[in-house]
């Protein structure tokens, strides 16, 4: 295998231009590009030439979103992460929460500005868009599932 090192660094820049804080976007560009199937937060540090704050920080935000999770790791002392298996189907279908509160959001905003004004029409079409992915992600995501393989949702 190559050296990946670049491909990774490319990979972290896009996620940080995507709004991912850079420290975030470096380690997840790692779980990507890793050899092995799960890592330690020493492991990424000193990979990454980060200090174990920010790794740690990185962790927590990118476990919460659904994209790694802690791995087994019998006769470690240490805490081994790993990219989960669906974890973009499942980010994804976290995000439905942040839909649904950009369409409330724009709902709020509509009720505030009063119907007949400029803003109120901006808003509009910011809680139409926001109804439609709402309504629509699920089934595309669960239509990616089908398509892999991997049959729907598990159940929470």
């Amino acid at each position: 295998m190559g050296d990946t090192t670049e491909a990774a660094e490319n990979l972290a820049l896009t996620l940080a231009q995507g709004g991912l804080q850079k420290a975030t976007a470096r380690v997840l560009a790692a779980f990507m590009f890793a050899d092995e199937d799960s890592v330690t937060a020493p492991d990424l540090a000193e990979r990454l030439g980060i200090s174990s704050g920010s790794v740690s920080g990185a962790i927590k935000m990118l476990s919460t979103v659904g994209l790694i999770e802690r791995a087994p790791a019998p006769g470690s002392r240490r805490e081994h992460y790993r990219l989960r298996d669906g974890a973009w189907a499942t980010l994804m279908s976290a995000q439905n929460g942040m839909v649904q509160a950009m369409f409330e959001a724009a709902d709020r905003g509509i009720e505030a500005a009063g119907e007949d004004t400029p803003a109120a029409r901006r808003l509009h079409e910011m809680r139409d868009f926001y109804g439609f992915m709402f309504r629509e992600l699920p089934t595309l995501v669960e239509r990616w599932r089908t398509e892999r393989g991997q049959g729907p949702a598990p159940e929470a």
